[in-house]
């Protein structure tokens, strides 16, 4: 199978001030796409900057442009959503994404019947949305433990791929579903994930499939994805589990007095159980800002697990099943018939009336930019790898670049996901060049960054307790007022080598809602904060995070 021939893009108002701020327009990479089409081959190495390792003191990654996606996005396949391929296509279009996967839930019913039908559709749907990637996938019910996307490169085998790791491993299908600390089941369930992915990461090596990715969902939901977990599912297959949700989806599922004066953004309305790992606090089961606790803590969990020196992405997403203010309703089930005996619901039908719902159209509201040199699944997949993802709500930013370069080097430097080797005491700079929104998002607001906030924390190798979910040593070290800039504007922020290797990250906001982070204001002064239950309007309180860089130190 060939790589999609990349067609001009097709919106006349795309501004240059929504360009790739280091000169490499999405237009571009589909011009270059047309002159060198064989190198875009679905069948062709990974691009030899995100394959090849780098040697000696400084690096230099390519110029980039960013798609954007979502990895999370249901339809009539999954048992409880209500949105045809057509339907959820064609809003990811509306939307301006470049990719997107839809993940059905594991089910009898789709196992037996739907993943062929549904598979079918993505044909279809690739045939009519020739803009759009469009990938199969799968949200697996990880035995002990909550959802994964899983999802495949096409190709010959991925829906026979999804299909038998569906009966093979999903902790629903097999009642490999507890958890709880001291239960007879649990470390034979936890063990069942882990051989899970590494049955995948071997489909990938034997080239069965050409490539697979898994991603976490929702970890803190339910606080029953415990670190020790994730560390053995990230340890199983690095190339294989490369990160999960920083942001959930049903980002609208407390626009007040939508659902309910108890409901929180993600839906993370719940509290913990048996089956919920007991070290979380109370406030883990919140969203802060949309974002995951795992994630928003500045020296939390995503901080701790960067500390061991190990790349572990984030991402964002719709979760799509039900849009808020939507007005169309499931179909009824023909005398006889339900999800069990075909795998498919009935198409749904519009009422005129708004129905019941938490979520955004895939792209509406999250979106994860990846950053490719080529077009195509596979430099889709190949970015992900690599990390070079960055993730914004509300579209507050038109485009980011970041890099990480020695003084004494020419070049770009280092990007997102990357590693830039240098001295003890050398001096860095790490460049931000932001492109600002440039044209109102879809509830009508033009997105204004009002601040950058630099994170910084030591790499320390692994850990010795598998359950620690704290980096005492990352903290913001610097914050950029940018209030009021408008357009592409680069930060230079100047950094110093020390003894000891480390890690930057990058976050930043509207500015509306803001306070001491979890850790307290001596880590984060002004990092995100829970909203009041039912009063939790996603558009007024809106963020961007950015994967690490990593910074080794000779020696360290």
């Amino acid at each position: 199978m060939t790589e999609q021939q990349l067609p001009v893009w097709a919106d006349p108002s795309v501004s240059p001030a929504q360009l790739d701020a280091q000169g490499v327009s999405r237009r571009q990479l589909m011009r270059r796409a047309g002159l060198f089409g064989a190198a875009f081959a679905l069948g062709s190495a990974a691009t030899p900057a995100l394959a090849s390792p780098r040697r000696g003191f400084g690096g230099e990654d390519p110029r980039l442009a960013y798609l954007v996606g979502d990895h999370h996005v249901h339809s009539v396949y999954s048992h409880d959503a209500k949105y045809t391929f057509s339907q959820q296509a064609g809003a990811a279009a509306k939307y301006g994404l470049d990719w997107m996967v839809f993940n059905e839930h594991s089910n009898f019913g789709h196992a037996a019947y739907g993943a062929k039908l549904e598979h079918q559709e993505i044909l279809k749907a690739r045939a009519e949305n020739p803009r759009q990637l469009i990938f199969q996938g799968l949200e697996w019910y990880i035995p002990a433990a909550e959802h994964c996307t899983v999802f495949a490169a096409p190709g010959p085998h991925e829906v026979d791929l999804l299909t038998q790791f569906e009966l093979a491993y999903d902790g629903k299908l097999l009642n490999y579903t507890e958890g709880s600390a001291g239960a007879a089941d649990t470390a034979r369930n936890e063990a069942h994930a882990v051989k899970a992915i590494k049955w995948l990461a071997e489909q990938r090596r034997s080239g069965y499939v050409d490539d697979i990715l898994v991603l976490a969902n929702h970890p803190l939901r339910l606080g029953i994805d415990s670190p020790h977990e994730m560390r053995g599912w990230r340890d199983a297959a690095p190339e294989i589990m490369i990160g999960m949700e920083g942001a959930p989806g049903a980002q609208g599922a407390a626009l007040p007095g939508w659902r309910g004066a108890t409901s929180i953004r993600g839906e993370y309305e719940n509290k913990p159980s048996a089956q919920s790992w007991s070290g979380y606090p109370a406030d883990a089961y919140l969203t802060y800002g949309g974002f995951d606790w795992a994630t928003a803590t500045v020296g939390g969990l995503w901080d701790s697990m960067l500390a061991e020196g190990r790349l572990f992405s984030i991402t964002t997403n719709s979760d799509n099943h039900r849009t808020v203010f939507d007005t169309w309703k499931n179909g009824d089930w023909p005398a006889g018939q339900n999800f069990d005996t075909t795998g498919k619901l009935p198409d749904p039908v519009n009422t005129d009336t708004p129905q019941p719902g938490s979520d955004f159209w895939p792209g509406q509201f999250s979106r994860t930019h990846v950053g490719v040199s080529r077009y195509g699944y596979r430099a889709v997949m190949a970015g992900l790898r690599a990390g070079r993802v960055w993730l914004d709500h509300g579209h507050l930013l038109d485009g980011l670049d970041v890099r990480v370069k020695r003084d004494c080097d020419h070049g770009r430097g280092v990007t997102l996901g990357g590693r830039l080797r240098v001295r003890r005491g050398e001096k860095l700079t790490l460049s931000v060049t932001v492109t600002t929104a440039s044209r109102p998002n879809p509830q009508g607001i033009l997105p204004e960054l009002a601040h950058v906030d630099v994170i910084r924390g030591a790499v320390r190798g692994p850990v010795a307790d598998r359950d620690t979910w704290r980096a005492p040593d990352t903290r913001v070290v610097h914050t950029q007022d940018v209030s009021g800039r408008k357009g592409t504007y680069t930060l230079r922020i100047p950094l110093v080598a020390g003894d000891e290797s480390f890690y930057v990250r990058l976050r930043g906001s509207d500015g509306n809602r803001h306070g001491a982070g979890y850790l307290g204001a001596a880590v984060d002064p002004h990092g995100p904060i829970p909203h009041e239950p039912g009063n939790g309007d996603p558009w007024v309180d809106t963020w961007f995070y950015a994967n690490p860089v990593f910074v080794d130190v000779a020696g360290a």
